[in-house]
């Protein structure tokens, strides 16, 4: 018996599967058994090492240093969608004079670290004159960086899609514009929606960086703290706290992301737009009609619109 994808496992198999499942868990549990009782005999669990998390005002400066970790991730994440757009759209022009210099900076802000961009930004600027504060270098790091890897995604999520919904798109008369905007962005965008949030869950954690350029953002605090002689050095705690931060800040961005897909999935306009059905494994001709009737409904709505 078999699936569509994979051979549905036999008797044997599932014996080896649930044995290596079971296996695994058991490794894990191990590993963090091990983890917690190396915290417990050197005392990273005792009062003395958080007895700094008492006092109000260390719960004030997490917060403050939260604030500041999101003030550079939200600018950073708007800044790396605009400029993936703009890169991707570089990418696919038909034009070599604009479409080869747009590769060159996206190969170069993809190949360069996060880190060493936001070093040179933070001290290699002010060699030549230029001083730039601790969160533009990390906020511009993070989005030379991120752009051009959400650049490169979405090119290949509208460059993914069948050629007969761009030349359906053509034969209706729509422009290249209007074709990349109204059909195969809209397209691109919700079958890479998991990958473009992946990579702004990417940017949130990167922001951690800053810290090496003294950007008092969340990780920054917590080694400050975790360095304090007089609260008992709680290193670990300190870690802990801000580790649940990060945490529970990628969870709200992934929930977020979910609300935002399932309201793209009911949209009217998006499933016309967007929705790639079955019919992509039909002869070329059929995929050609369907583009074809979507374009024509998408002019009709426009007009509509306008009149």
């Amino acid at each position: 018996m078999s699936s569509v994808l994979y051979d549905v496992p036999g008797p044997r198999a599932v014996v080896r599967n649930r044995i290596l499942g079971i296996v695994t868990i058991l490794v894990v549990l191990v590993l963090v058994g091990f983890v917690v009782y190396r915290f417990w005999v050197t005392g990273q669990f005792s009062a003395e090492k958080w007895y700094a998390f008492t006092f109000v005002r260390i719960w004030e400066q997490f917060g403050l240093a939260t604030l500041r970790t999101l003030a550079a991730f939200a600018v950073a994440a708007v800044g790396a969608i605009a400029l993936g757009f703009v890169l991707a759209i570089g990418r696919l022009s038909d034009h070599a004079w604009v479409r080869m210099p747009i590769t060159g900076v996206t190969e170069v802000f993809r190949a360069i670290p996060v880190l060493i961009f936001m070093i040179f930004l933070y001290y290699g600027l002010p060699v030549i004159g230029i001083k730039m504060p601790s969160y533009w270098a990390v906020v511009i790091a993070l989005i030379a960086y991120n752009g051009s890897v959400l650049a490169e995604v979405i090119r290949a999520g509208v460059e993914s899609l069948p050629r007969g919904q761009r030349e359906a798109g053509y034969a209706v008369g729509l422009r290249k514009a209007g074709v990349l905007r109204l059909i195969l962005l809209p397209q691109a965008i919700r079958a890479m929606m998991p990958v473009i949030i992946s990579q702004l869950v990417v940017c949130l954690k990167d922001t951690a960086l800053g810290f090496i350029i003294t950007y008092p953002e969340l990780l920054y605090f917590a080694r400050l703290l975790g360095s304090n002689a007089v609260l008992g050095s709680p290193l670990i705690p300190a870690a802990l706290v801000a580790g649940t931060i990060y945490v529970a800040l990628c969870l709200a961005l992934s929930y977020t992301a979910y609300v935002v897909e399932r309201r793209l999935r009911r949209s009217p306009r998006t499933v016309a737009v967007a929705g790639v059905p079955a019919a992509l494994d039909a002869p070329t001709t059929a995929t050609e009609t369907l583009a074809a009737q979507r374009a024509s409904d998408i002019i009709r709505d426009r007009d509509a619109g306008g009149s």
